[in-house]
């Protein structure tokens, strides 16, 4: 063999093994990519997750406030009724309601995510 062919040869196979670097670091990268969209979507859905289950928490704190209010309005102050307009059960259950429509629409978030 010559050396030109040698030469032709060499810069052939370098530019071969630029192309197969190339193509390996582009795979990688979308590989990267894809991974990272994963792990965000899966820490989005856990924060999710855990806002769901503290809004269900606050809902539980307020039905035990409207226990001991319903408690209180009728042993303590002694009221012979208590309706869903007696002013700060109203407002307990207006809060209630509230957080529930929060909870709907983020267990609906939630579920538009998992089914993707």
């Amino acid at each position: 063999m010559n050396f030109e062919k040698v030469k032709k040869l060499a810069s052939k196979a370098g530019e071969k093994a630029q192309d197969w670097s190339e193509k390996g670091f582009k795979a990688s990268k979308e590989w990267v990519n894809k991974a990272g969209a994963k792990a965000q979507d899966l820490g989005e859905k856990g924060v999710l997750a855990i806002e769901i289950k503290q809004l269900k928490g606050q809902t539980l704190k307020l039905i035990d406030n409207l226990g001991l209010e319903v408690y209180e309005t009728l042993v303590t102050q002694k009221a012979e009724a208590i309706t869903c307009e007696t002013p700060k059960i109203k407002e307990i259950l207006a809060e209630v309601a509230s957080i529930k429509k929060v909870i709907e629409q983020k267990e609906a978030e939630l579920q538009n995510r998992q089914d993707r």
